[in-house]
């Protein structure tokens, strides 16, 4: 806005001390966030929590904002300490990083944070997104919301993209690609990166998510599933979504292709081309789809095929499992950031 200046954060900590008393009063801490064996707060784990703007409500003065160096150590505590705990429910663990996050986005749009600063944060935050829309893909709606969790990955990927825009950053190539991937199939995706600037369009990451999308919209699913399979983990997760569709279009393709009595293709074969973990995995997705399974082999018949409506987009170890290797996630995210 013209002539308004925005606030500059001096919040020094995760949290402000204001909030951190005020939950604790009213037992609204995290257990994420106490210290252990007590109700009280640990200043070293409270973060702040993400607050719904509301009309008339008054802006946060600049002690109740962190400024972008405590919000990028935020995001990295987040990822780095939060993240990969193990004794408790993933589907909790990510509801709280979740809504930290957001609470970081707020804080840098209440000071309106550009350049380098803000693709810090975006790009640390999409990383965790992506990892968990995979690792939470059987989570029932009710501890896991998939639309929230896409809108979310959406503003991100928006704005993201907005600061792309102003200078040049190291990890622009991975993350137009990983939105291309995310948004696999969809011509505005499709036409936004076309529209890039021949640096980055023609760099490795970028080349190889628009060859794995030309393979979808082609329906050439050797290829699409061969290229698939080369990508690293981040990418994958990014494209997990679009597994389900595919195999489907595939088989539909396949049902009018090969559709003859005593034609039958071996479920091995079939799993390999498909990148599907087992035969066995395979012959339950065939059968989904309403396609005869006899002695190891599938019937191709167009009029025995059917839609099963709702794909449930469940793991693979073969495609996403076995890239996630041993590093820590704050490292493998931190490799693709700028």
């Amino acid at each position: 806005l013209p002539g308004y200046e925005f606030p500059v954060g001096t919040c020094p900590g995760m949290c402000p001390l204001g909030e951190l008393a005020q939950r604790e009063r009213q037992g609204r801490l995290h257990r994420l966030e106490l210290r252990e064996g007590t109700r009280q707060g640990d200043p070293a784990r409270v973060v702040k929590e993400y607050s719904r703007p509301a009309a008339g409500k008054e802006l946060p003065r600049p002690q109740e904002l962190r400024p972008a160096p405590v919000l990028l150590a935020t995001v990295r505590y987040l990822l780095g300490q939060v993240a990969p705990q193990a004794d408790l429910p993933p589907a909790e663990v990510h509801a709280f990083i979740s809504d930290r996050l957001r609470a970081v986005r707020q804080d840098a749009t209440l000071q309106r944070l550009q350049g380098a600063p803000c693709v810090a944060l975006l790009e640390r935050s999409l990383g965790y997104l992506l990892h968990a829309g995979y690792q939470l893909c059987q989570e029932t709606p009710a501890r896991f919301d998939p639309h929230l969790h896409r809108t979310q990955l959406q503003e991100c990927f928006s704005w993201l993209r907005r600061c792309y825009q102003d200078s040049c950053h190291h990890g622009e190539p991975a993350f137009q690609a990983l939105f291309l991937l995310y948004n696999l199939g969809f011509p505005e995706a499709l036409r936004q990166v076309l529209q890039l600037p021949d640096p980055v369009r023609a760099s490795p990451e970028l080349r190889t998510a628009l060859a794995v999308n030309w393979a979808y919209l082609e329906r050439n699913w050797a290829r699409f599933f061969r290229l698939v399979q080369a990508l690293p983990y981040l990418p994958i997760c990014a494209l997990h979504r679009h597994l389900g569709p595919a195999r489907r279009l595939a088989l539909l393709t396949f049902s009018h292709g090969f559709s003859a009595r005593n034609c039958r293709c071996p479920l091995t074969w079939l799993a390999r081309l498909l990148a599907v973990d087992s035969p066995e995995e395979m012959a339950e997705l065939c059968r989904h789809h309403g396609l005869t399974v006899l002695d190891g082999a599938v019937v191709f018949q167009k009029a025995a095929f059917r839609d099963p409506g709702m794909l449930v987009h469940g793991p693979s170890q073969l495609l996403v499992d076995s890239k996630r290797g041993e590093a820590p996630l704050l490292e493998v995210i931190e490799d693709t950031c700028s």
